[in-house]
């Protein structure tokens, strides 16, 4: 039987960071059909009634039916380690992160918090995530046991590092590529799951392992591969005394295949010329963090550049670095962001970026991120009146931006009213 959701409906016709607002469609008693997992239809609520009258209704009321958040960046293994206090990025690391994460060659751990990990996320809208895992096959096996389980489309793969990191979380050039190649083989493809190729960050790999997992992306069409450039200061010139032969961070990949369109670049704020060109060239993703570039006191990414350049940019929490797993506090910060870069991102930039944007930077808008026929039905239900600071003033808007624009900036996961993923209610 098919479903029929009522309520305001929110979709996009394109990008309102190159088109402005009028690229995003709003009703105010719209409604989506789903059907076999899929959208079927979307428009008003009377047409589609009238039109599906053996459909099966729910009415959400006043609330606004969305594409569920794209999560595009970030650390499942760390969930129990978020807002661990005080400390820059590789002082954080060797504090807090790298100890948590050695806990996750125990599988039963890991399954628990993986456990933990997607009730937080879907309680928060979140439909799709992008996740690191640990250098334990075993993380990975457990990430995706548990998003096929749900039904989630996710994304992750095992994180590799052969130096700069303790004993018991360094594997070598070859296990790295052996490890990344049977869990592509066993995972890639599977229902919803898609492997990533996923070294650390450049400090953290040899050139050797550098190199093998650059041979393995070449070998493997279609995959994504994920990591972490230019993230703060210290930690660039970090990288420039580690490879002093080449010419920026971008070229410590670049230089073994770990540079091109499917490449996904964690934080990218101190880009030099020469890799802004170079990274628009090769079509690559920016993933912007920025409860997590606030948190660690990283810097501020130029939303504004790189939107307007139209580069493929995803929003992202970046857990545990990032101090929330919700989408809209994640939106609320790269607003913060922009405003002390001068640019004040309209609520329909945010609301894209957390979901049309973050799915065409994982090169899936054809199936998630949007309200739109054919796509996959990955919805969040978001109540617009969900405290009473929210509720009082939304009630005084003008339009849905008005509207919106407080549960973005103050809104939590009380806001999240209902979850659907691909079809079926949570």
């Amino acid at each position: 039987m098919a479903d029929l959701l009522l309520g305001q409906t929110l979709r996009f016709e394109g990008s309102p960071t190159l088109e402005g607002p009028g690229a995003a469609r709003h009703s105010a008693r719209g409604g989506v059909l789903i059907e076999d997992g899929r959208i079927a239809a979307v428009g008003e609520a009377d047409d589609l009634r009238l039109a599906h009258p053996g459909a099966r209704v729910t009415d959400y009321g006043d609330a606004l039916i969305s594409a569920g958040f794209i999560d595009a960046h970030a650390h499942y293994p760390q969930t129990a380690m978020i807002a661990s206090w005080g400390k820059r990025l590789i002082d954080w690391l060797n504090s807090y992160t790298f100890p948590e994460e050695m806990r996750f060659s125990d599988p039963d751990y890991a399954a628990e918090i993986a456990r933990t990990y997607f009730d937080l996320t879907i309680s928060n809208g979140t439909t799709t995530v992008c996740s690191y895992c640990t250098i334990h096959p075993a993380s990975v096996d457990a990430f995706f046991s548990e998003a096929r389980q749900r039904g989630v489309r996710a994304y992750a793969g095992k994180t590799c590092m052969d130096r700069n990191a303790p004993e018991g979380l360094r594997d070598t050039a070859r296990s790295a590529y052996d490890d990344s190649k049977r869990l592509r083989d066993r995972w890639h493809g599977t229902d919803r799951l898609s492997y990533v190729i996923t070294p650390r960050f450049s400090p953290t790999s040899t050139e050797e392992q550098l190199e093998a997992l650059g041979a393995l992306w070449a070998e493997s069409p279609g995959l994504l591969m994920q990591t972490h450039l230019s993230e703060q200061t210290d930690e660039v010139a970090w990288v420039r005394s580690l490879f002093p032969s080449l010419r920026d961070y971008l070229d410590t990949y670049e230089r073994f295949g770990l540079l091109g369109s499917g490449g996904l670049y964690g934080h990218a704020i101190y880009l030099e010329p020469r890799e802004h060109a170079r990274l628009k060239e090769v079509d690559a993703s920016l993933i912007h963090c920025p409860t997590s570039n606030t948190f660690i006191g990283s810097g501020l990414f130029d939303m504004d550049g790189m939107t307007r350049a139209d580069y493929r940019v995803g929003l992202a929490t970046d857990t545990g670095g990032g101090s929330s797993f919700s989408m809209l506090r994640t939106m609320a910060a790269a607003y913060e962001i922009a405003q002390l870069r001068h640019r004040a991102l309209h609520p329909s930039e945010l609301w894209w970026l957390a979901t049309q944007g973050s799915a065409r930077a994982l090169h899936a808008e054809d199936r998630i991120g949007n309200l739109a026929l054919g796509l996959e039905a990955d919805i969040v239900v978001i109540d617009l009146a969900s405290t009473p600071s929210i509720a009082q003033r939304s009630a005084r808007a003008s339009d849905i931006w008005e509207a919106l624009f407080p549960t973005i900036m103050m809104g939590d996961d009380r806001a999240t009213k209902a979850v659907w993923i691909g079809g079926k209610p949570v």
